[in-house]
């Protein structure tokens, strides 16, 4: 079972890249965004829950992020792995999807890392911002403070999975197909 978890700042690329590795390695997709509105749009106890967090404005718990997290590989035992979209954000959450995929008789094989200068991310969002319609992805100092918001919260988990020897940073510049092929080629190597 082949188990990745992608990372990257806001317009780093990872929702095209993601798309691509996903086809090509037959990957089952989870996201923490995904699983939250699934949850919630099916009324779901965890979604719920979740929803009580939400609504008073405070992060949803990792107990019942981790929860949803197996959940989604309980239903999909008989992929040919996993790609995690933007999860785990904290050390904390690292160490109970080390636990979660280790109960399940498996591992994260590699953690992805898409790097882009702070100013070629801003120059993407922005340009994003224009057909997004998302008001954060207008605003220069919303995108920096999102950027700076992920470098700290994500510098600790990348450093987690490098000491475990399984952290490829990738540029994330370039075209499309160069990005793939690079993430492809480190992907392989885990096969």
């Amino acid at each position: 079972m082949l188990n990745l978890v992608l990372f990257g700042p806001p317009g780093a690329g990872k929702g095209t890249q993601s798309e691509k590795l996903i086809e090509k390695y037959k990957l089952t997709h989870i996201s923490t965004g995904d699983l939250f509105r699934k949850h919630i749009g099916e009324g779901t106890e965890l979604g719920k829950t979740a929803q009580k967090f939400m609504d008073n404005g405070n992060l949803v718990p990792d107990e019942i992020v981790i929860r949803m997290v197996d959940d989604k590989i309980h239903s999909n035992l008989d992929s040919s792995g996993f790609i995690f979209d933007g999860f785990p954000r904290t050390i904390a959450q690292a160490k109970a999807l080390d636990a979660l995929m280790q109960k399940n008789n498996t591992q994260i094989n590699t953690m992805l890392a898409l790097e882009v200068s702070e100013e070629e991310l801003t120059k993407r969002i922005l340009n994003r911002g224009k057909t997004s319609g998302r008001a954060d992805d207008q605003d220069i100092e919303k995108i920096k403070t999102r950027v700076r918001v992920y470098n700290g919260e994500t510098t600790p988990v990348a450093n987690y999975y490098d000491e475990q020897g399984k952290l490829n940073t990738v540029a994330g510049v370039g075209s499309i197909g160069e990005i793939f092929n690079n993430l492809s080629n480190l992907v392989d190597t885990q096969l």
